[in-house]
């Protein structure tokens, strides 16, 4: 059991399927993901982690089944679709920053914009974000003067400033240089401790072993197997998370 697994669910996928053209990306997924739970969704490439989790803030339609957030079926269009997407935070693998703007207006931007905060309020804000992801002193910087993992911290202060419910991670370490991968982690890790709903779609292991209530191992479309990071790594029970494993942890 997760750590708070009688906490009401805050996202339920039901027999969700999802095609590209002739490829079948998603087959019959079944998740359910509780308030405060961070479940790390890991597996070879192309075995359809990435479709399933932008499937959860609707940036990917489905051909079947049903998704429901926070009770309700996620929206398809207008204004509920808007609120959907204003209570998922979405960290991506290119971080997707605004280039003509500051760091800070970067973080400010959808607080003021969609929020309705005023500029006053949301910068109080964003500043308080941005020192709390290591960053404050870069406020009034450009994205392009900042590393890359500098710029993923930006990414998760401006999901942050969103006030959401749920953040969405799509492999945000893989366009990092190796030094600076940890940085990031131990942004989402300080975030997992306050209990922040998280999906996080990553290679990273040590992430997965450290921050994660649960383990969902992809392939071929489908879930094939999840449990609790310890039971995966040291007692996997399919072939096909035995023989991934082998192939990742002898290195």
């Amino acid at each position: 059991m997760t750590k708070n697994g009688d906490a009401a669910p805050l996202v339920v996928l039901t027999d969700v399927n999802k095609h590209f053209g002739g490829l079948h990306v998603l087959r019959d997924i079944n998740l359910t993901i509780s308030r405060g739970e961070v479940v790390v969704v890991i597996g070879p490439s192309g075995g359809g982690k990435s479709t399933l989790c932008r499937t959860i803030n609707r940036l990917e339609t489905i051909d079947g089944g049903t998704i429901t957030f926070d009770g309700r079926p996620i929206a398809s269009e207008g204004r509920a679709l808007a609120r959907l997407r204003s209570e998922v935070g979405m960290v991506f693998q290119s971080f997707n920053l605004f280039a003509h703007k500051t760091i800070l207006e970067n973080v400010t931007l959808g607080p003021v914009k969609v929020r309705g905060l005023s500029k006053p309020a949301a910068a109080r804000r964003g500043m308080e974000l941005l020192e709390r992801v290591g960053i404050g002193t870069q406020a009034s910087k450009y994205p392009a003067q900042l590393s890359g993992g500098q710029q993923q911290r930006v990414a998760i202060a401006r999901a942050l400033a969103m006030d959401p419910k749920m953040i969405l991670f799509d492999e945000p370490t893989s366009a990092l240089d190796p030094e600076m991968v940890q940085e990031v982690l131990d942004v989402m890790v300080g975030l997992a401790g306050e209990g922040m709903t998280m999906m996080v779609v990553t290679h990273e292991m040590g992430f997965a072993r450290r921050a994660a209530d649960r383990v969902v191992f992809m392939a071929d479309g489908r879930i094939i197997e999840e449990n609790t990071p310890d039971e995966f790594f040291t007692a996997p029970r399919t072939d096909r998370a035995r023989d991934f494993l082998s192939k990742i942890l002898t290195h």
